[in-house]
């Protein structure tokens, strides 16, 4: 893409990271995540992007889904949804959407081991043991890294910016393609989830003379693995869907749920 068609200037990504990275965890919730924190950063350059006033909400509220991966490659995804959106506009809000909930997964668990795992891990360890030595080396080596990571986060927000011009360049005409493509593999993460995450085992045991038959690992788990998890979050997804109850009111609905059936025995851990 020219020059003349770019709508957002250098300023204008390190002012949607900076704004992010500042935001990125203070507003998180259990609703929409970091949804809040990626309108906050992007809103700006949004409203460059969209001066008619209908495009920018709509864009907006594209954002605020629900959103979570590791800030540090946010960045990635957030500059690259820019330049998806700076390209093709309204149209391109639902590739963005998938493009975000497709890769936001397998992002965070590299930036998880990486970077909140190893980093501070490897780092933090020779630091403190230098410090306790009496040695201030580390510290300030630790420091410099940190100050240097800082910055190395705006370059990554321009990493995702320049690929995603380069994607929605490339794509063309295939952009539906890739709308579909990210959305299965969106639902495809998603649903990897649902067993190693959501939890529920039916305590109860049937009994007749000297015959046991543990209901969850004998009926339940023999008819498939982890279909109580599976029934519960499609029952929780049709609720979403309905509209009839907030996000937060499911939450304390399944509490209230779990706590009346493992106190009767009928749920156990």
């Amino acid at each position: 893409m020219s020059s003349e068609t770019n709508k957002l200037t250098k300023k204008d990504i390190n002012h949607a990271a900076f704004r992010y990275m500042f935001m990125a965890c203070n507003v998180f919730n259990y609703e929409n995540q970091q949804g809040p924190a990626v309108v906050y950063g992007l809103e700006k350059a949004l409203r460059k992007i969209y001066p008619n006033d209908e495009d920018y909400k709509a864009s907006l509220n594209n954002h605020f889904k629900y959103f979570n991966t590791t800030t540090w490659m946010a960045n990635i995804l957030l500059g690259a949804s820019l330049a998806m959106e700076e390209k093709d506009g309204v149209s391109s809000l639902d590739a963005v959407q998938n493009f975000k909930t497709g890769m936001m997964g397998p992002l965070a668990g590299v930036g998880d081991t990486l970077i909140w795992v190893l980093y501070p891990t490897i780092m933090g360890s020779i630091a403190a043991y230098m410090g306790l030595e009496g040695n201030p080396t580390g510290a300030i080596i630790w420091l410099l890294l940190n100050i240097f990571f800082l910055f190395f986060r705006f370059k990554l927000f321009h990493i995702g910016y320049d690929s995603g011009l380069k994607l929605v360049t490339a794509l063309g005409s295939k952009l539906s393609v890739f709308t579909e493509s990210a959305s299965i593999m969106g639902l495809t993460v998603v649903g990897a989830l649902v067993p190693s995450v959501v939890k529920m085992n039916v305590g109860l045991v049937f009994k007749t003379g000297k015959v046991e038959l543990p209901i969850q690992t004998d009926i339940l788990d023999k008819i498939m693995p982890a279909l109580l998890p599976a029934i519960l979050t499609f029952v929780v997804y049709k609720l979403i869907a309905s509209k009839k109850m907030t996000v937060i009111q499911i939450i304390f609905a399944i509490i209230l749920l779990a706590l009346i059936l493992s106190y009767f025995g009928v749920l156990s851990v």
